[in-house]
């Protein structure tokens, strides 16, 4: 499996695993399901909500290898 990053669109990493919702929505990402989310990708959604993209793309990388196993 590909490692998530920051150029993905939001749409893009809830395919790859749903369970990402959970580290996005710590980071204060609670609107993944409006319009936006089709089309925006981590970085812009980051500097939108504030958030640190390249800690919410670590743990998002680390969640799916732990999936993996």
């Amino acid at each position: 499996m590909a490692n998530v990053d920051k150029s993905m669109t939001i749409r893009q990493v809830l395919e790859v695993n749903r369970g990402t919702a959970q580290i996005m929505m710590g980071f204060g990402m609670h609107c993944l399901g409006c319009p936006h989310a089709s089309m925006e990708t981590l970085e812009e959604a980051g500097v939108t909500h504030g958030i640190d993209v390249e800690e919410m793309v670590r743990q998002i990388n680390v969640f799916l290898e732990g999936k993996q196993a």
